[in-house]
């Protein structure tokens, strides 16, 4: 590989690392009926949230966390076995297209 050609890689790669480090600090929140979830630049649930009782009627405070909760942690399995399969899926069209560049070399999926 041409001086060049690294030099155009490694400015990529710098443009890369400051849009991750903007990333780390959005949230992203979606609200629907008074139901808010917030979303992290990982597609991590951070927090679902009822902003208010009338939502689900004769929820007690303890009954609406541990809703919040397992909304949260549902979405997070949801969202952590579909990048999953989508890998398991992706990896076959992937070493294809990286024939010529070591296994050891190539991103994590």
């Amino acid at each position: 590989m041409d001086m060049s050609k690294m030099w155009e890689l490694m400015k990529l790669q710098q443009e890369a690392m400051k849009i991750k480090k903007e990333l780390e600090n959005t949230i992203i929140e979606a609200e629907v009926n008074w139901l808010v979830i917030s979303v992290n630049w990982e597609m991590k649930v951070e927090k679902t949230d009822f902003e208010t009782n009338d939502l689900i009627p004769g929820l007690s405070d303890s009954q609406k966390k541990a809703l919040e909760e397992a909304i949260t942690q549902a979405i997070n399995k949801w969202t952590k076995r579909a990048q999953e399969v989508a890998a398991e899926k992706m990896q076959w069209v992937m070493s294809q297209m990286w024939l010529n560049i070591p296994a050891w070399w190539l991103p994590p999926m």
